[in-house]
């Protein structure tokens, strides 16, 4: 008989499975948590965990593809006399303005990569996935090779070292303007 006073019907299951994941990694770390453990904590079955999550290494890397789709999006709208690496700063500038609601989340879902090396490697394919995308968007601007793959390369570092900056503590700042400070004081370490 199911006691959980959480009804497996009530909604938002996605999130409520991320909350319990997050919680559980946390409490007793990645790889000691077990699906059946999240499903349980989020008062859901793990049939329906599986509906949102092809394993429990998504729960951290699901909002990926909506990210990318961001900067995309922002990369296609720029104008056409924006300079590569401002229109690449400027659309992850941009996507990271949807974190700011989400901090909290962000914070502990980071906490959680930087105690796994497999989810450190996870978080690199990911970030090299983000940048090859973005790469291919400046080069449908018309930026040439090897520009457009140099600049992605660039403003994916940037936002990595702001993002980390963001969720370690980075002071009032917000995420966008984080993403471009790293991206002015790269401009100033080449500059040199």
């Amino acid at each position: 008989m199911y006691t959980r006073t959480v009804g497996r019907w009530q909604p938002n299951a996605r999130g409520r499975l991320a909350k319990a994941a997050l919680d559980l990694f946390a409490e007793h770390g990645y790889e000691s948590t077990t699906v059946a453990e999240i499903a349980e904590r989020a008062g859901l079955t793990e049939r329906t965990f599986f509906r949102y999550f092809t394993d429990k290494r998504e729960v951290l890397f699901s909002g990926s593809r909506t990210l990318t789709d961001a900067v995309v999006a922002s990369v296609g709208q720029a104008a056409p006399a924006s300079p590569p690496i401002e229109v690449a700063v400027e659309a992850l500038a941009g996507a990271a303005a949807s974190f700011h609601e989400r901090r909290a989340f962000a914070c502990q879902r980071q906490a959680v990569i930087a105690s796994s090396p497999e989810l450190r490697e996870r978080e690199l394919i990911k970030l090299a996935g983000m940048a090859a995308t973005l790469a291919d968007a400046l080069r449908e601007r018309g930026v040439a090779e090897p520009t457009a793959t140099l600049t992605a390369e660039a403003a994916v570092a940037a936002f990595k070292s702001a993002f980390a900056r963001w969720t370690e503590g980075g002071g009032e700042a917000s995420l966008p303007d984080l993403v471009r400070a790293a991206a002015d004081e790269l401009r100033n370490a080449v500059a040199r």
